[in-house]
């Protein structure tokens, strides 16, 4: 199994759906007529952080003061 980029420079070229890793005019693996994306392409930059503590911005904002 081939090592997942993290951080690929044009992830936008490839598809993600198997570990083929064919170009997107090209796939080999057949699994449908769509290519697979790169979850930074879904959740932007920060998606490995995202799991079941992930906190979004207003989450982590201190809850306005009522004084």
């Amino acid at each position: 199994m081939k090592k997942f980029p993290n951080d690929p420079a044009n992830p936008h070229r490839l598809c993600w759906g198997c570990d083929k890793y064919c170009p997107a005019d090209s796939m080999r693996c057949g699994n449908g007529s769509d290519r697979t994306q790169h979850p930074a392409e879904l959740f932007g930059e920060n998606w490995r952080a995202m799991g079941s503590d992930y906190e979004t911005d207003e989450e982590k904002a201190p809850p306005p003061s009522s004084g």
